[in-house]
């Protein structure tokens, strides 16, 4: 089934990124300018969209491509819990059934019962939850992931995010709410916890910061909804994924933005300027349709057999 522009800008609306991965690198071989990345040796068929890979050094290991929950979330709802229970668990179903294993949540998007509630039978180890808050204050975000945890019908959260973040001192800042999650990991409630940061200055704060073990960034082509241009983002994505922070990319395609226009991209060109880079573990899209999940590891299975794919830097 061909992977259309107009197709894939329907499942790309909120979140979206793409992995690069190698297990076998050239000496020597360098990419994109960067003398400290080294590029990855194409072996067609050996790496799957689906195999399990590490987020840095979180412990977590989740597949290739994940799932996103947030096309236009906003307001505790999104386009896929929009739909209703029936096609919400539909999708899941379907990306468990082939191979996918984690999931991006938030809540934002409304997604947790949803998702809770499609997952109902299935093994808790089948998936990994990646969830996240925008609470801010210690005493709200207790109370939050309390009934985070009751919505998902579970006793852990894999991947806690705190959402949205944009102050440039904000490990300083918000150091009782950060002091406050890791209570929950101390419990065995939170296995690992992280930011997803919306200005530059908030990602220079991260990349400092211990407490930090899961970055979700914003990473393409053309730096469409990123939050500096490529080489700057590259220097510190790069800088985090040394220190072993575990790195989930979204906004491959930039919202869309990245296949129509004067610069327009296939989803396979997207997919290999982030292989190539080498800065991200795993990346989500926000599908709404099972052919929409059925494109996005093809076209992914296509980037990785042409590319090859990478461990570390």
């Amino acid at each position: 089934m061909k992977m259309t522009r107009r197709h894939f800008v329907g499942l790309t609306v909120a979140a979206a990124g793409a992995t690069a991965f190698g297990s076998r690198l050239r000496a020597g071989d360098k990419i994109s300018g960067d003398k400290n990345v080294t590029k990855p040796q194409a072996n067609p068929g050996k790496f799957k969209a689906t195999d399990r890979v590490l987020l840095g050094k979180s412990g977590l290991k989740v597949s290739l491509v994940g799932i996103g929950t947030g096309s236009n979330g906003w307001n505790k709802a999104s386009n896929q819990t929009r739909t209703g229970d029936a096609h919400f668990q539909k999708l899941m179903r379907h990306a468990l059934d082939n191979g996918i294993n984690f999931f991006d949540l938030a809540d934002q998007y409304g997604s947790n019962p949803f998702f809770g509630r499609a997952m109902k039978g299935i093994a808790r180890d089948k998936y990994v939850i990646q969830t996240k808050i925008n609470s801010r204050e210690p005493k709200a975000a207790r109370q939050d992931i309390e009934r985070i945890l009751r919505e998902l019908n579970t006793d852990y959260i894999d991947s806690f995010i705190v959402h949205c973040v944009t102050e440039s001192d904000w490990t300083t800042q918000f150091a009782p709410l950060l002091e406050e999650i890791s209570k929950f990991k101390q419990e065995g409630k939170i296995r690992a916890h992280g930011v997803t940061c919306h200005s530059f200055e908030a990602l220079q704060d991260a990349v400092k910061s211990d407490w930090v073990q899961i970055n979700m960034v914003r990473w393409n082509n053309y730096q469409a909804h990123m939050d500096n241009d490529v080489e700057n983002c590259r220097k510190v994505f790069t800088q985090m994924r040394r220190k072993g922070q575990g790195m989930v990319g979204m906004k491959v395609v930039g919202q869309g933005e990245l296949l129509n226009g004067w610069r327009a991209k296939t989803p396979e060109e997207c997919f290999r300027f982030q292989i190539e880079s080498g800065v991200v573990d795993a990346f989500v899209v926000g599908c709404e349709s099972t052919a929409h999940i059925d494109q996005l590891l093809k076209g992914t299975q296509k980037a990785l057999d042409e590319l090859g794919y990478r461990t570390k830097i």
